[in-house]
């Protein structure tokens, strides 16, 4: 059997290759057995690309960087590994793994998946996110946990209360690092690593490689290794991409026909504003039943109660913005519209990347309106993919394009050299 780094050496060769067989098996990993039937429970069949590439590094104890698009796997790519070598918590009742995400619904969404996987074990996760009882956070704190998901700023904000204690954390992931960088988080995510211990394993996970992402790394991470299931383009073989050019005023009925037309499983629209949200919220809940809406000024309460109702399919509509855009991982969101535009193409490739998850097929639709002509080449430009014209009667609106989609490539950063470090490789299995 090849070793894990030979695996590792394997995957990458071929990981733009589109063989249905998977290379790798869960039991190809080194996995302990109480965590394969953990899987199995799960139903979880056979590694995706990022978690075959991540899991035998993580083991091994290198700092890794996951490059893949959201709705690959890659909270158990991380998951795993961490689960496989926590201390008992009655060994060590101090956080041993920080895991920072950008949202509070992923960090719920996280925290639930660990629980998941760690079927089998008793195991202590805390989910440090704003909107909910901060008191209720600092009783777990000080109860003891094994595992801390979080924002950055709640995750902060515990940390200079001294109610989050960093003395025992050998493990920290920056989960979609990426997206907590371009809203704001920097600061806290910096504060947050130089507290923790210097010789920690550091995972991060980016669906893309911004400059700021490569200079975080080069900062915090020591001689990281790279496991890139990104694909050249940043668009999603199983996910259809259409376009419509279309009047301002008009894309409300075209939306309607659209419905109409496609009768989809389940739908998210995207707005850009969050009035623009409760208005067409207002509009299709007139007409249709189970629609939703979805934004940064409801209640934490509100989104969860949103979230839910997806999840168990009461709601077959959401309207929203792009505070969905990432980190909602549900399965049978069969159709993503853009009702407005993104403003920024990363927000497209995120916004798409709700549907399709996991392989599974997707339908996605931009409305562009006059003078948005530019932003569609741009998007093709980012996803080197020409989006598909479609049309319908009474809506079609001429925009001249220029179609130019090559992909760009983003010049690599020298590495500067590092110290090296005392790194502890945690190879002790705990959970048999």
């Amino acid at each position: 059997m090849p070793s894990s780094r030979e695996r590792v050496s394997i995957l990458s060769q071929n990981m733009e290759s589109t063989s249905s067989e998977p290379s790798l098996s869960f039991s190809d990993l080194d996995l302990s057995p109480i965590m394969l039937r953990a899987l199995k429970i799960c139903q979880f069949e056979n590694p995706s690309p990022i978690q075959a590439g991540l899991i035998p590094l993580a083991l091994e104890g290198e700092d890794v960087i996951g490059q893949a698009r959201t709705g690959t796997g890659k909270t158990a790519a991380f998951g795993i590994p961490i689960l496989e070598q926590l201390d008992p918590l009655e060994d060590r009742c101090l956080p041993q793994a920080l895991i920072l995400v950008p949202t509070r619904e992923l960090a719920d969404q996280v925290g639930q998946e660990l629980t998941r996987l760690a079927k089998g074990v008793p195991t202590s996760i805390a989910v440090l996110a704003g909107g909910k009882n901060l008191r209720k956070q600092t009783q777990q704190l000080s109860d003891g946990v094994q595992v801390v998901v979080g924002t950055p700023g709640r995750v902060h904000d515990h940390l200079q209360r001294g109610t989050f204690k960093t003395h025992d954390i050998w493990c920290v992931v920056l989960d979609e690092a990426d997206r907590m960088l371009d809203i704001g988080f920097r600061p806290q995510i910096e504060r947050i690593l130089r507290k923790c211990p210097k010789d920690r394993q550091t995972l991060l996970l980016s669906a893309t490689m911004a400059p700021q992402v490569r200079i975080l790394a080069e900062r915090y991470m020591f001689e990281p290794k790279t496991v890139d299931c990104s694909s050249k383009d940043m668009s999603v073989e199983t996910i259809e991409q259409h376009y419509f050019t279309v009047d301002a005023d008009k894309r409300l009925e075209l939306l309607m026909r659209l419905l109409d037309r496609e009768t989809p499983e389940q739908v998210i629209i995207f707005c850009r504003t969050k009035r623009g949200t409760d208005k067409l919220h207002r509009k299709l809940s007139e007409k249709y039943d189970g629609v939703g809406c979805m934004h940064g000024d409801m209640q934490q309460r509100e989104r969860d109660r949103v979230i839910k109702q997806l999840r168990s399919k009461d709601l077959k509509v959401l309207v929203a913005t792009d505070v969905v855009g990432r980190g909602i991982d549900i399965t049978t969101i069969s159709h993503i519209i853009n009702f407005d535009v993104p403003q920024d193409c990363d927000d497209y490739v995120h916004r798409v990347g709700r549907t399709g998850r996991m392989g599974r097929d997707g339908v996605a639709y931009t409305f562009i309106v006059p003078g948005e002509g530019d932003v569609l080449t741009s998007i093709e430009q980012r996803i080197n993919k020409q989006l598909i014209k479609d049309v319908m009667d009474g809506f079609d609106h001429p925009v001249p394009v220029n179609r130019v989609a090559q992909a760009q490539e983003a010049e690599k950063p020298k590495e500067p050299g590092r110290p090296k470090l005392n790194r502890i490789v945690r190879h002790t299995r705990k959970r048999f």
